[in-house]
């Protein structure tokens, strides 16, 4: 019963704040400002910050995009590999390599994967 009231009492406040209008006027940036806290007038300088910033973004997914290619088209290679050593055994026989490269597969698909994702 004391918790329960405890806890009444705690969000209490913090409700009545955040519903004030007077707190989220406070909460609001000064006039001239952007939404990402930035000047409404950008000057050379920012414009020029900002495209270094899509400059280095496309670069990098450029990048990530090649990685990409590089990465699927090794991952077919060992999938071609596997599929030649599991040919080439029988239900007696599973050679080690195969486990190996099976393992290696299944890393690099999870790489790509990620990458993929964008992460």
């Amino acid at each position: 019963m004391l918790i329960g009231a405890l806890v009444v009492a705690l969000a209490s406040p913090v409700r009545c704040w955040a519903a004030s209008p007077q707190a989220s006027d406070d909460a609001r940036p000064a006039q001239g400002v952007g939404p990402r806290g930035r000047d409404r007038d950008t000057g050379p300088e920012d414009e020029q910050r900002e495209q270094i910033e899509k400059d280095a973004a496309k670069k990098a997914n450029q990048e990530r995009q090649a990685q990409l290619k590089r990465d699927t088209d090794k991952l077919l290679q060992l999938a071609t590999d596997l599929k030649a050593e599991v040919d080439k055994s029988n239900e007696n026989v599973l050679a080690v390599d195969v486990v190996k490269k099976a393992e290696e597969i299944e890393k690099l698909a999870h790489s790509v994967k990620e990458k993929m994702k964008g992460q």
